[in-house]
């Protein structure tokens, strides 16, 4: 593959913003020919299409659009000497097309059976993964361009980085991790959506060791188990999957479920807690 083909796949695996630059047409003495593309992002650029005044014009106009925070495609002209400054003479008409960075991001501890379901659904959609387990084997040997996965011998460790709004699915086999993971998402994270697979039995068992471990009730609202709607029934790992994707999906977006006032995560950090 050329540069800006392997930087289009590395922005994808990273859930990176980026603009795709192409010379549509090309008169006169120009420094490169029809079809060259590059890559840009809000601090890099990818592969050329001949650098110099051009290509900073044209840099600055992509990351205008991706700064719109919505995909957008804009035609460009410009008169070498007359807009960029070179020497060269000709004039080229450039596309340039903005990909911004998925406002959706999910974690995915689990990559057993209804994992691989939840992941090759959301695979189709605009969402960057973060995919976690503990076995290497579990994971395909090709994962989809939006899904970076993570080995840990204790995959609590992840929700030390965990992005900020993001979502989580729990889909582990282990009940004592799908705990340890609930609770720490609940009591060092602003997640604004958990869902824990499982049954009533389970969700009421973990809401009562919740309680007692100190975590307030007005954080419970942010978590679901059984995860999925329960308009879909089946027990198919796919079926599964397609009622917890289907519920992800319908959720508001993260501006809609912003709630005024001090977060419980904000609240820990100004009191110290370690």
């Amino acid at each position: 593959m050329s540069a800006w083909q392997d930087a289009i796949a590395a922005c994808h695996r990273a859930g990176e913003g980026f603009a795709v630059v192409t010379l549509l047409q090309t008169k006169g003495s120009t420094p490169r020919n029809e079809g060259t593309k590059m890559v840009v992002t809000a601090d890099d650029s990818m592969d050329t299409i001949g650098g110099g005044g051009l290509e900073h014009l044209v840099m600055r106009r992509a990351r205008e659009l991706l700064n719109q925070g919505v995909p957008a495609q804009s035609v460009e002209h410009f008169p070498l000497a007359g807009k960029a400054n070179q020497c060269c003479g000709g004039s080229v008409s450039v596309l340039i097309e903005a990909f911004p960075a998925p406002t959706l991001r999910v974690a995915i501890f689990g990559a057993g059976h209804v994992g691989k379901a939840v992941v090759k659904i959301l695979a189709d959609c605009d969402v960057r993964i973060d995919w976690i387990d503990t076995r290497t084997e579990q994971f395909p040997n090709d994962l989809p361009a939006n899904t970076q996965s993570h080995v840990l011998s204790e995959p609590e460790t992840f929700v030390e980085d965990f992005p900020s709004g993001a979502m989580a699915l729990i889909l582990t086999h282990d009940h004592a991790l799908d705990y340890r993971l609930l609770l720490k998402l609940l009591d060092e994270t602003d997640a604004r959506h958990i869902g824990l697979i499982g049954s009533s039995t389970k969700s009421a068992r973990f809401l009562d060791r919740l309680k007692r471990a100190g975590i307030p009730d007005a954080e419970h609202v942010r978590w679901q188990c059984p995860a999925g709607l329960p308009e879909v029934k089946g027990k198919m790992p796919m079926e599964v999957a397609v009622s917890i994707v289907g519920e992800l999906l319908s959720l508001p977006s993260a501006d809609l479920t912003k709630k005024p006032g001090v977060s419980w995560k904000a609240v820990q950090a100004a009191l110290g807690k370690t």
